[in-house]
């Protein structure tokens, strides 16, 4: 489809529209619904939005081409705000990853820098291109790619060249740059010698190639004390990066401190991380297998959103409509609010607020059409893909297949 688009006759039209902001406390639940909506794109943003009867009788509708959702549910498109696309996944000749024990993340992890190392840019993009379309079947748009297992300079730069080459193709990529877990083996026993040559060459290299528009740093762990983890913060937002911190406690007080966009705390943090986040702009970046109360964390005002944290070496999934439905079943979070942190606050997550996450006049048609009478039979069915059809800026990137006999 192209030019001018109607979509008419949805039973639920969900638009999350609403302030310029991510949405938190009671207003994290509203999902602006318009019964029996529809509306109109015009060279892939859209033009219109409202009850049928209305937008049908414009004259541009006249001259449209229609998409008829009769009887189902028409959302924004999913936003994934933490996954990892380009990974040292398992392709043809390596069986390293290929195995039942599932026991030892560190040689797991080596394996994967094995797979990295010796995979060239053009395999690692088209496994990567794979996932990126499983994705868009599954109802997802935009997303945030994310590297930190390449190790040294060579490997980051590798899967962050391909993560470029992926947006737009067709989904939004958004490139972060996340530090390692480890030192590289040059750097063993100098760990002062990475940070200082983390500083001064390798960011400075990935923001003149102009490879990752945020950076990404891990609090708490072995590798980086808090004040290095706040020296490498000051240096990357001295270069122009956007700021994203992992980790609670210290983790939470330099991402507000710093004015970091995001913080990811698979712990949930505690009381007084909550308050910290209430009063700043880093949105609460929540992914499966995290034990956080989410609860507690909404009703402190809170920002919450929510990532698949795909990983291809991993068990692990790209569906946001899985990572829904868990939010709701492990984290306490209701239909509503599950949807609007998958898709508005996962966007400002990210920095895509102002083009994703919500169907409102002027913005990319990023839209999907679902299987479903009512949003909240999302996390009623684990597992199931209910897209019927994927929309990103106008254009039909997916449409549902019917089954041969």
């Amino acid at each position: 489809m192209s030019g001018t688009i109607l979509v008419r006759g949805a039973r639920q039209l969900l638009t999350l529209r609403g302030p310029a902001e991510p949405r938190r406390g009671r207003a994290l639940g509203e999902l602006g619904i318009i019964h029996d909506g529809a509306l109109l794109i015009e060279d892939g943003r859209i033009a219109e939005v409202g009850l049928s009867r209305r937008i049908e009788n414009l004259v541009q509708a006249r001259r449209a081409q229609e998409l008829d959702t009769t009887g189902r549910v028409v959302m924004p498109g999913f936003v994934d705000c933490h996954a990892h696309l380009v990974y040292g996944a398992p392709c043809n000749g390596h069986d390293d990853l290929l195995t039942d024990d599932v026991s030892s993340p560190v040689q797991h992890y080596a394996a994967a820098l094995n797979v990295l190392r010796s995979s060239s840019s053009r395999r690692l993009e088209l496994r990567a291109s794979q996932f990126a379309n499983g994705m868009a079947r599954h109802g997802t748009t935009s997303l945030e790619s994310t590297s930190g297992h390449g190790l040294d300079q060579r490997g980051e730069l590798k899967i962050l060249r391909v993560q470029a080459k992926l947006d737009r193709a067709p989904l939004d990529v958004v490139s972060t740059f996340l530090t390692p877990r480890e030192c590289p083996a040059e750097f063993e026993n100098r760990r002062d010698e990475y940070f200082s040559w983390m500083c001064a060459d390798l960011l400075p290299a990935i923001r003149r190639r102009g490879l990752a528009r945020f950076f990404s740093v891990r609090c708490g762990g072995p590798l980086f004390s808090v004040q290095q983890v706040r020296g490498l913060l000051e240096a990357a937002r001295g270069l122009g990066f956007g700021l994203k911190v992992q980790g609670s406690g210290e983790g939470v007080r330099l991402a507000a401190e710093s004015e970091a966009i995001s913080v990811e705390v698979p712990d949930g943090g505690s009381s007084a991380d909550w308050e910290l986040l209430s009063r700043s702009r880093a949105m609460a970046v929540l992914t499966p297998g995290t034990q956080a109360p989410a609860r507690n964390m909404i009703e402190s005002g809170v920002g919450v959103a929510l990532g698949s944290n795909f990983n291809p070496s991993a068990r692990s999934t790209y569906s946001m409509l899985y990572i829904v439905a868990l939010a709701c079943a492990d984290l306490g979070l209701l239909p509503a609010e599950a949807i609007c942190a998958a898709t508005v606050n996962a966007a400002y997550a990210i920095g895509v607020g102002q083009a994703a996450g919500s169907i409102e006049v002027g913005k990319p048609a990023d839209l999907i059409v679902l299987n479903a009478a009512d949003y909240r039979e999302i996390p009623r069915h684990f597992g199931v893909n209910l897209v019927h059809t994927t929309i990103k800026r106008g254009a039909t990137i997916y449409q549902e297949g019917k089954v041969a006999r």
